[in-house]
């Protein structure tokens, strides 16, 4: 680990996104194989980009929604649709961010998207109920 403070405070913002059980099976999940991969993750990503100020983690929440989306990170998508209920992007954030994805990385992606934020978004409410 190069800097504590930076892991500190990435562990901080990642468990504030993503919920304390994603970090706890994350980390459970975490071998000597990618120690230093989450330890990077955790700063560089976390510590470094999702820590600053500047913008709001719903507005991060949206830019990644629609980077993921765009690259066609399925897996990642559907969790950081999740997170959007810790990071206060709504469904119609959701929406509008791949309706961006359908102009500038194409209707397929988009189309997929869609297709994961729905499924995601229905069992949080079902969940709710």
């Amino acid at each position: 680990m190069a800097d504590a403070s930076l892991y500190d405070r990435g562990i901080a913002t990642r468990r504030a996104v993503l919920g304390d059980t994603h970090v706890d099976g994350a980390t459970a999940r975490m071998s000597e194989f990618d120690h230093d991969f989450q330890s990077f993750i955790t700063e560089g990503a976390w510590g470094s980009v999702w820590s600053r100020p500047g913008i709001s983690r719903r507005e991060r929440s949206m830019i990644t929604l629609a980077l993921l989306a765009a690259l066609g990170h399925d897996e990642e998508l559907a969790m950081h649709v999740r997170a959007t209920a810790n990071t206060g992007a709504s469904p119609e954030d959701i929406k509008e961010a791949l309706l961006h994805v359908a102009v500038y990385a194409g209707v397929p992606a988009a189309n997929r998207a869609f297709r994961i934020a729905r499924e995601q978004l229905e069992k949080r409410q079902e969940a709710a109920q």
